[in-house]
């Protein structure tokens, strides 16, 4: 699978340049359709988000446009009487003050309407940009489990999130302004037109060159960006490491603060070589396009002084016409420029557009998906299923057949990498096998609605949420939809002993925890945090329990009074246990031995240590540890 930061921008948009001059028609209609397409799709965003914003820029794209022309002709108008008034003309002093009001006045109104459109538009690109972040976290909470497995869905999504801040607004105003300068252009073509007809023309065929480089550069900047997507992310991965707080203790002795800088500066210089390199080639073709632009004006400039000097035009004529070709050159560089920008922007916002157009598979497979029964016995089956990670060439599962009746406990064991939680998360349906069938009472697990399925089950991961929230919360979050009051919250700390420590926090259950927002957040040990984590699965009204390593992080003793708990909460429900310690397996009905993505032994207890087979060698050899441990500890 390629990774999309080694991806150019026409693979990603499937425009393939022209292999001769008879596609090029083909080729630039499919870029404009893409383009328009794109642009649409950013102007839907912002007319979801604030309609009124639309008709506001709308606004000042003709106020914008007109009131260039109208201030430059008010200037020439007041020269021009000046002029008179110095050559002896009779002149009353009323009429230049009028004209000098009329000035004023366009400045003012000019400066206030500019003013408030730009606090129109800041208060507005917030919204925009919210709204954007809100379609950004809804689908990820949709995404398949598998997409996060892949560096082409980590390249999109962290794209999409650069690009979500304020792109679609800058895009916007870009395209109110390209409105806005076409405007300005056509008033300052008519004024010119009084000194000859050509001289639009001229100025319009000059800026090609410039033209070209934009668009040329704005292509070549997006593709290098895509290119360089890991760049970017090694470098926001070496900075946020040497600066994170749960990392600083070992960083700081382990000494690794030089390493990961100097990591960080080596994705740097890859990065940015190759940028300085286009900057540099697009700054010295820029520089040829404006000497050849301002060798133009010269003349231009040169024609309409004759004509000064020959009484064919005013004195304030001269600076009517040489300021209108100066704003038709300035316009259609300005046009260029904003245009770009819109071209470069809408290629970014395709990230977004990708992004929110990933379509989850985790779905049911009938069109009426089936309904879980709850508060029941389940019956779970896995029959002949493989599984293998987007992108690998080995499957992590092999021909796995298991069945686990409802009430039952099972513990899963063996080696890290056997395939444990991979199994778990084929079980919960947070992927599908890549074969085989798992089935639950009976029918195939895809067939049943997602959301219910997933409420069905109460889950400790091993890499469990740490949550900025307040300890009460952190509990609640076992089961959000269930609203059982304070008694049922405080039963959960109770059952896993996290109220122990909670009820010694500032304001018990209500205390923040962390310190990513409130200085007074309590910091609590990896301890903690697991006897919090497990009373989540408290509190959650579940009908099969899933553990996977629950007790990692305790001592022995507490390990072994968290699984007394477990005795209570266990009953009547199906409960999977992944532990590394095998004295939890002891209290299981079956227990299944993992090794290399199959499962290689499967019984109770007394079954497999008779065997003598992997559970016994396992068994053994930690429990020999544990006594060498104790007597250590004796002696």
């Amino acid at each position: 699978m390629r990774n999309i930061s080694e991806t150019s921008v026409n693979d990603r948009y499937r425009v393939p340049k022209p292999r001769n001059f008879a596609e090029l028609p083909l080729y630039l209609k499919r870029l404009a359709s893409g383009f328009f397409s794109r642009l649409f799709y950013i102007f839907k965003l912002v007319w979801d988000t604030k309609r009124s914003l639309l008709f506001v820029m709308l606004f000042m794209a003709a106020f914008n446009g007109i009131m260039p022309v109208v201030g430059s002709i008010i200037g020439a108008a007041i020269i021009n009487r000046l002029a008179d008034a110095y050559s002896g003309a009779l002149l009353t002093f009323g009429v230049i003050a009028v004209l000098l009001v009329l000035q004023f006045a366009y400045t003012f109104i000019n400066q206030a309407v500019t003013r408030l459109y730009a606090t129109v538009t800041s208060i507005s690109g917030e919204q925009v940009s919210n709204h954007v972040k809100m379609l950004i976290m809804d689908k990820a909470k949709q995404v398949d489990m598998a997409k996060y497995d892949s560096p082409d869905f980590y390249a999109r999504m962290e794209n999409a999130n650069r690009e979500a801040g304020m792109r679609p607004i800058q895009i916007m105003s870009s395209t109110f302004s390209v409105l806005s300068v076409v405007i300005s252009i056509i008033s300052y073509i008519a004024v010119l037109f009084a000194v000859s007809w050509w001289s639009p023309i001229l100025i319009v065929l000059v800026s090609i060159p410039v033209t070209v480089v934009n668009f040329v550069y704005r292509r070549k900047n997006v593709n290098y960006m895509f290119f360089r997507s890991k760049n970017r992310r090694q470098m926001d991965y070496y900075a946020s490491t040497v600066i994170d707080k749960d990392l600083v203790k070992e960083i700081r002795m382990f000494n690794l603060g030089d390493t990961f800088t100097e990591k960080y500066k080596n994705a740097f210089d890859e990065y940015y070589s190759g940028l300085r390199r286009l900057r540099i080639e697009e700054t010295l073709y820029g520089v040829a396009a404006a000497a050849l632009t301002t060798v133009v004006y010269c003349l231009l400039y040169i024609f309409i002084a004759k004509g000064v000097f020959r009484h064919e035009f005013a004195v304030g004529d001269f600076s009517l016409y040489t300021g209108a070709i100066t704003a038709i050159g300035a316009g259609v560089s300005n046009l260029i420029t904003s245009t770009a920008s819109i071209y470069e922007g809408t290629l970014f916002i395709e990230n977004l557009i990708t992004f929110l157009d990933e379509k989850p598979t985790i779905v049911p497979c009938i069109e009426e998906p089936r309904h879980v029964r709850r508060n029941t016995a389940h019956t779970i089956e896995f029959r002949h299923v493989y599984f293998r990670y987007q992108g690998m060439d080995r499957d992590v599962l092999k021909d796995i057949n298991l069945t686990i009746h409802g009430g039952e406990t099972v513990v899963i064991v063996g080696l890290n990498g056997a395939g444990k939680t991979t199994l778990v998360k084929l079980l919960t349906r947070l992927y599908d096998p890549t074969s085989g069938t798992v089935l639950l009472d009976g029918h195939d697990i895809r067939e049943y609605a997602v959301d219910e399925l997933y409420d069905m089950f109460g889950m400790i991961f091993q890499d469990f949420g740490k949550y900025a929230v307040t300890a009460g919360e952190n509990i609640v979050f076992g089961d959000i939809e269930r609203d059982a009051g304070e008694s049922a919250r405080r039963e959960a700390a109770e059952q896993s002993g996290a109220n122990v420590f909670i009820e010694k926090l500032e304001n018990g259950y209500d205390t923040p925890l962390m310190r990513y927002f409130d200085a007074n957040g309590a910091e609590l040990s990896i301890g903690q945090w697991q006897k919090l984590a497990i009373a989540r699965a408290f509190y959650s009204d579940s009908d099969i329990l899933i553990l996977d390593e629950p007790t990692a992080s305790l001592d022995p003793m507490a390990e072994q009074d968290i699984f007394n708990r477990f005795n209570e909460l266990r009953k009547n429900k199906t409960s999977i246990f992944i532990s590394h310690r095998l004295s939890s397996a002891t209290i299981a009905d079956t227990i299944l031995v993992m090794e290399n993505g199959c499962i290689v032994e499967k019984g109770s207890h007394k079954e497999l240590m008779e065997k003598k087979g992997k559970y016994f060698t396992l068994f053994s050899t930690q429990a020999a540890r544990y006594v060498e441990e104790k007597d250590a500890v004796d002696d």
